[in-house]
């Protein structure tokens, strides 16, 4: 799903997120003060640091997230809120031979993923307007048709729930001829992306994690045999630590992990919703509730949420009149897919950066190699 970093003021972005507007308020936590010690310090209070969170929790461990903002500030609070099972540009066969053993463990995650989610999500009786009618991915091309074919037959033949919807099948489950056809996952679905975050680290804070908001890490250093990460009023001594930060990485702190913040792209992506759409109208526009992502590099993808808002969105190539522009780009496509619903009257508009990988394949990095260089 595309992840939004935050923008330049906390309450500017806030109010223009949809989320953030619809959403109940979340427990605010304390900055960190003073010095503590725990098993394992997770930086980044988002998706990838409350799920290791949680489960180091179940496991028996001590864990505390250092926050930089507030929880839901950043992409895992503010994304579009798609549960998509697949990765954007990376087969499975690629992962396979790629990474061997490993690539078929990570295939078997990424195969998994969305039904982990939602059954997490009912274990945990998470309130985070869950919805699992699929994900569905047309193809914009008679070459991405191809293509898309051959992913779900990879897909397919690895256990995953999908299949391929011809013309007819396509245009009834989108309500538009503008696709011809595609692959549809019934794993998938969509969430609202910031209740889902509150609601884990809810469950985290329940069973014992340390929450701290407003504490960005500034360094990570050796302790003997441990480490030290250190923030603007504490430090926490422990034994492990997970940087958690995708597109913050180097936003906080120019020495946190270099390496890591130069590793990935930063690219701005925009957001935004419509008013809601009439039970008349919506019955003829994805009358099924898919979340829907095609198969362009700039993704055309919109799905419903639990107040019949259209969520769609982009990207620009240049920043400037961000607002104005990208109500008048996504305006324009959605009227070409869906005619009958005229032009589109959008309530909220937000923005952020996407983390990308110049490979495209997920990145997973050993911090003691590339910290202990540093200081030793």
């Amino acid at each position: 799903m595309p992840l939004m970093a935050q923008e330049t003021s906390k309450s500017e972005s806030e109010s223009k997120s949809l989320w953030h507007a619809v959403s109940p308020p979340g427990k605010r936590m304390p900055p960190l003060q003073g010095s503590m010690d725990i098993d394992v310090a997770i930086i980044g209070g988002g998706y990838t640091g409350f799920s290791t969170a949680l489960h180091l929790l179940n496991s028996g461990a001590s864990v505390c997230i250092l926050e930089a903002n507030t929880i839901g500030s950043g992409g895992s609070g503010r994304n579009n809120g798609q549960v998509i099972p697949v990765l954007s540009r990376v087969e499975p066969q690629d992962l396979e031979r790629h990474y061997g053993e490993a690539g078929e463990r990570l295939v078997g995650l990424v195969r998994d993923s969305a039904e982990d989610l939602f059954q997490l999500v009912r274990h945990e009786n998470i309130t985070c307007e869950a919805e699992q009618p699929g994900w569905f991915q047309p193809a914009h091309t008679v070459a991405h048709s191809i293509l898309c074919e051959k992913r779900n037959a990879a897909w397919a033949a690895r256990g995953a729930p999908c299949r391929m919807l011809d013309a007819a099948e396509t245009s009834k489950l989108l309500g538009s001829d503008a696709w011809d056809c595609g692959m549809l996952n019934s794993s998938g679905g969509h969430i609202n992306p910031l209740m889902l975050l509150r609601g884990l680290a809810q469950v985290c804070d329940k069973r014992g994690a340390l929450i701290f908001e407003n504490s960005p890490a500034h360094t990570i250093i050796r302790s003997g045999q441990r480490w030290r990460v250190t923030t603007p009023q504490g430090s926490v001594l422990c034994n492990a630590v997970l940087l958690a930060t995708n597109a913050y990485s180097g936003e906080m702190s120019s020495t946190l992990a270099p390496k890591v913040a130069r590793s990935i792209i930063p690219v701005t992506s925009w957001q935004v919703s419509t008013k809601p759409i009439d039970e008349a109208l919506a019955s003829q526009i994805l009358p099924q509730r898919q979340a829907v992502s095609d198969t362009r590099a700039d993704l055309q993808f919109f799905r419903y949420d639990a107040r019949n808002n259209l969520i769609s969105g982009g990207a620009l190539a240049l920043p400037f009149n961000g607002v104005k522009r990208i109500k008048n780009l996504i305006g324009k496509r959605l009227q070409k897919a869906f005619p009958m619903l005229g032009k589109p009257t959008f309530s909220h508009v937000w923005s952020g950066l996407v983390a990308i990988t110049p490979d495209r394949y997920p990145h997973f990095h050993q911090l003691t190699r590339l910290l202990v260089s540093r200081w030793f």
